[in-house]
């Protein structure tokens, strides 16, 4: 098994593809749903689709066909949150009990709340599910500028083992033995860049946009910390380094779609079906409260996303909370 696949043709998963047939370590292909992609791929050496005007490495093998993942060391599963489970079960038929794999998402499931490293588990019938998370935009990475990512797995030897074998000259990857505070990190920090979003586009100012990241690490180090995971990992790249890209760069689709709720005021006839921290919110908040987990900053952007509560009240009810030590 010396094959590295990774599954889902969307922008990151392309750009994960390609670093990695850069490198030249083993054989990559891109797994995809779509046979235009195969095609355009063989015609142009690109996937205009997902990251137009790009050229993908010569190396790079792209198919449609499963069975690829037969021969597969490592597995990449780069689409979003919410299509994990039902990718995990109808691919698991193909992949090999030996094979890592590696969820390339950030977010919880919707409908349990449930980390995503246990939902691929339960459905593969696989242990020790990896998780690669933290700051990378997939135009960024695919053009090979410079990029620092984290990869946790159930040991620091194997999530070592992992980021040796995926790194490139302009990839590189950290190893953690924390998948719980890494998921949690890239799940959270979404939610928060929603959040800065708002602020951006009610016009409340930096200062507001630098109180919303430190308070929101707050929060996020107190739900890593009751999930079982460790607080300080929300400081390293899947937590603080990721909530600095997508919270100031308008690449971003969270924090673009958070200025569209703070420059309507509300919800209303602002689509979230593709932002994941859209998805995260309402789930966060939910766990949380069940464990008794205070997290204002994220149960305001889950009111707001839900309808529950436009900003402007939102807004009043988090500064008028009462003051307590930092």
């Amino acid at each position: 098994m010396d094959r590295i696949v990774v599954v889902g043709s969307g922008a990151f998963g392309t750009a994960l593809a390609a670093v990695a047939a850069a490198s030249g370590k083993a054989p990559v292909t891109l797994l995809t749903r779509r046979e235009s992609i195969v095609e355009d791929f063989r015609e142009t050496g690109r996937n205009d689709s997902a990251l137009p005007g790009i050229d993908l490495p010569e190396t790079l093998t792209v198919s449609d066909d499963p069975a690829v993942l037969e021969g597969a060391g490592i597995v990449l599963f780069a689409m979003p949150s919410q299509a994990q489970r039902e990718a995990a079960r109808s691919l698991r038929g193909f992949i090999g009990k030996g094979a890592d794999v590696v969820i390339c998402a950030k977010g919880m499931e919707r409908v349990s709340g449930r980390l995503l490293t246990d939902v691929v588990e339960e459905e593969l019938h696989l242990q020790n599910v990896a998780v690669l998370s933290g700051p990378g935009f997939a135009a960024d990475i695919a053009k090979g500028l410079p990029t620092a990512m984290v990869i946790a797995a159930s040991s620091i030897e194997r999530a070592a083992q992992l980021a040796e074998t995926l790194s490139g000259a302009t990839f590189r990857l950290y190893p953690s033995a924390d998948r719980i505070g890494v998921q949690l990190g890239g799940a959270l920090k979404n939610v928060l860049a929603i959040a800065c979003g708002i602020v951006e586009g009610a016009g409340l100012g930096d200062s507001a946009r630098a109180a919303l990241i430190s308070r929101g690490l707050a929060e996020m180090s107190r739900f890593v910390a009751v999930r079982g995971g460790e607080a300080d990992t929300v400081r390293g790249l899947s937590g603080l380094g990721d909530l600095v890209l997508t919270a100031t760069s308008h690449q971003s689709r969270n924090l673009r779609y958070g200025i569209a709720l703070g420059a309507s005021g509300s919800a209303k006839g602002q689509p979230g079906e593709l932002v994941e921290g859209a998805f995260a919110a309402s789930v966060a908040a939910d766990v949380a409260r069940e464990l008794g987990v205070d997290m204002p900053i994220t149960e305001a952007v889950a009111d707001i996303i839900d309808g529950k509560m436009d900003v402007k009240t939102a807004l009043e009810q988090l500064m008028s909370r009462p003051i307590t030590q930092e």
